[in-house]
């Protein structure tokens, strides 16, 4: 069956039509990573959003339940050049395209997106259409794609009752504003006890638990939007735990101090991201997935300094702060997929726990 993609600008690409044939429009972005589709997939942080796959073949080692980053895909469609039929894993459960039917996500192979990426790179993240339908006339549907916007994405991502993973001396507080699976297992597996809340979860409630540290969560959508939240996240901060924050956790934090965040024109989505701790000039290899950075002229600098930054285009990769047992990444340091260059920041944690 014939799918069709179509740009806010216009632009209309023609592929194949390989997953759920519903018609979806969502914001668009594109991702560098050669493996992890699944990761990509079930990563919440995308929720609103549609993926475009650079790496041209997808699909080739099928799908391995165990590797989701959540309980199911979170994207709204994805658009690969040419999507494998039968992938080879002894781990495989099932076929990516089966996968992809059975969850209701849209996929659309055979279009060019070495092309789409481009037209992304060149003219920044848009909004677009996965359709079935041939229109002739694209006017009313362009004006209702550029009406869209990703909203309410962390409420739709975030667990809604509290739970806890893992055994162990140190107990720790999750917040969960759409978090990835691996993030509770590296603390976990550090013989941590990892107690998971809901993104509306009060500060006081936390506070109150007595846990030995915190963990802000990665998560999808506009930081700002989320002014409750920010304001839960301030009284944390004040409340003297050690807290180590993930992505978005990372800009609500910022947000929480007063500084100011901003769209990137295409986002950092991918496993192939360098950047530079500032203390050590140490490079690594990180895992990505956001399109809003920390404003660096909005940090005050009595308050605290930048930690990283990404080497590419010279945006803050992490924050520490100042007179407060808190420090935060915009990367994602449990990778899945991706390098583990950066693992042992949930070591740091770790010792920012010991000092507390």
């Amino acid at each position: 069956m014939k799918g069709y993609l179509i740009l806010e600008d216009g632009s209309v690409f023609e592929g194949e039509s390989v997953g759920a044939t519903k018609e979806v429009i969502s914001e668009f972005v594109f991702n560098t990573s050669m493996t992890g589709y699944l990761e990509v997939l079930t990563d919440p942080s995308y929720a609103g959003q549609s993926v475009v796959m650079t790496y041209p073949l997808i699909g080739n080692y099928g799908v391995c339940l165990d590797d989701q980053e959540s309980y199911k895909p979170h994207v709204e469609g994805f658009v690969v050049n040419e999507l494998c039929r039968k992938g080879s894993n002894f781990r495989k459960n099932i076929e990516l395209k089966d996968y992809l039917i059975d969850h209701d996500i849209p996929c659309l192979q055979g279009i060019d997106t070495r092309n789409l990426t481009k037209i992304i790179r060149n003219k920044g993240c848009m909004n677009g259409m996965i359709t079935t339908h041939h229109y002739d006339d694209l006017v009313d549907i362009i004006k209702k794609i550029k009406e869209f916007k990703v909203t309410g994405v962390v409420e739709q991502t975030t667990c809604q009752e509290p739970y806890t993973l893992g055994q162990g001396e140190k107990r720790v507080a999750l917040v969960d504003f759409g978090a990835k699976t691996n993030i509770a297992r590296c603390l976990v597996k550090r013989g941590m006890q990892v107690t998971v809340y809901p993104a509306s979860t009060k500060a006081a409630e936390i506070i109150e638990g007595n846990y030995d540290g915190v963990m802000l969560s990665n998560g999808p959508g506009d930081p700002s939007e989320n002014v409750e939240i920010i304001a839960e996240v301030k009284k944390l901060a004040n409340s003297e735990l050690p807290i180590f924050a993930i992505c978005l956790g990372h800009q609500l934090m910022a947000l929480a101090h007063g500084f100011q965040t901003r769209k990137l024109k295409y986002g950092h989505h991918g496993a192939n991201h360098p950047v530079k701790n500032l203390d050590t000039g140490r490079v690594y290899i990180s895992t990505q997935n956001h399109n809003y950075v920390i404003c660096e002229d909005s940090i005050d600098p009595q308050v605290a300094r930048p930690w990283f930054i990404n080497v590419n285009d010279k945006t803050i990769e992490g924050v520490e702060y100042f007179h407060k047992n808190i420090k935060t990444v915009q990367f994602h340091p449990e990778a899945c997929a991706g390098p583990l260059d950066t693992d042992a920041l949930f070591n740091e944690f770790e010792k920012m726990m010991e000092v507390k």
